[in-house]
């Protein structure tokens, strides 16, 4: 099968991204250690992440209704820990977690699942 370099994929419609482009993400492991629903927003949690760092991190993430924050604690995640931070309605989100779903944004029957290691890791471990 030959390689894409250019263009967009056929099932998504997105650019196609080079080995470099893609290895520029630091995908790691974060464990969630509290999480709250998003003070000024309907569908967002604010999470609170130990990603190994020594400092604590917030993310902001939209899968209030997918799960409950309390089900959320003690749970490892990955996340792109070098996204740019930015404010999400007031609060600042550094990073963003991986997850799957079965449908596109918007439509009403949607499962969204969150993408973990499958055995214990220590927080901060790099996902390649």
């Amino acid at each position: 099968m030959a390689e894409a370099t250019e263009g967009t994929t056929e099932s998504t419609g997105k650019p196609v991204v080079s080995f470099d482009e893609f290895a520029r993400l630091d995908l790691r492991v974060a464990k969630i250690t509290a999480a709250e629903p998003h003070p000024n927003a309907d569908r967002l949690l604010r999470l609170q992440l130990d990603d190994g760092s020594g400092e604590p991190r917030q993310i902001c993430a939209g899968i209030k209704g997918h799960y409950e924050p309390g089900e959320l604690v003690g749970r490892l995640i990955v996340i792109v820990a070098n996204l740019a931070p930015r404010k999400i309605r007031g609060e600042e989100s550094r990073g963003m977690l991986l997850a799957a779903s079965d449908a596109a944004k918007g439509e009403a029957e949607r499962s969204v699942i969150l993408l973990s290691p499958m055995s214990e890791i220590a927080p901060g471990a790099i996902v390649s």
